[in-house]
């Protein structure tokens, strides 16, 4: 009686709010995230969103941004020179340990752009829903036949 069905939520998600399967995971026991890096998800426009991740000690080329299987992949690996250079440490406070952080994306949901400012990388993503996708009004006429023989009778 421990686990709950949330299959119907997952309808209902909109852009990449898991809340079904976070709380799946939560009820599985499943703590394979950890906590570390930090990380921000904001919407800044109707379809767009920005993913800001704390990666501090980190340069560009030590970071990795992939999209697989409908998952947004952030990577972080420290150069061997720098890992070699931790025996010199009296105290060692920022973590530098390298990590994977995944975010579930939506259906139709994309990264555009990457950068890092201030020790902060921001992931913009954007979602494109494509035209046969999206809803068409279509307008509400007589049949040719009624029309043909209201003209017929007058």
């Amino acid at each position: 009686m421990r686990h709950f069905d949330l299959t119907p939520l997952y309808r209902s998600s909109v852009g990449f709010d898991r809340l079904a399967n976070v709380l799946d995971q939560v009820m599985a026991g499943d703590v394979s995230q950890a906590s570390y890096p930090p990380y921000n998800i904001e919407k800044t426009g109707d379809n767009a969103y920005r993913i800001t991740v704390a990666v501090a000690g980190f340069a560009e080329n030590e970071l990795s941004i992939e999209t697989r299987e409908g998952q947004l992949i952030v990577t972080g690996r420290k150069s061997e020179t720098e890992t070699e250079k931790k025996d010199n440490f009296l105290h060692r406070g920022i973590a530098t340990r390298a990590f994977e952080r995944r975010f579930q994306l939506a259906d139709h949901v994309r990264a555009v752009e990457a950068a890092t400012e201030n020790g902060l990388l921001h992931i913009d993503l954007v979602r494109e829903v494509p035209e046969a996708l999206k809803p068409r009004k279509i307008e509400v006429t007589r049949k040719q036949e009624t029309l043909q023989a209201e003209a017929a009778e007058a």
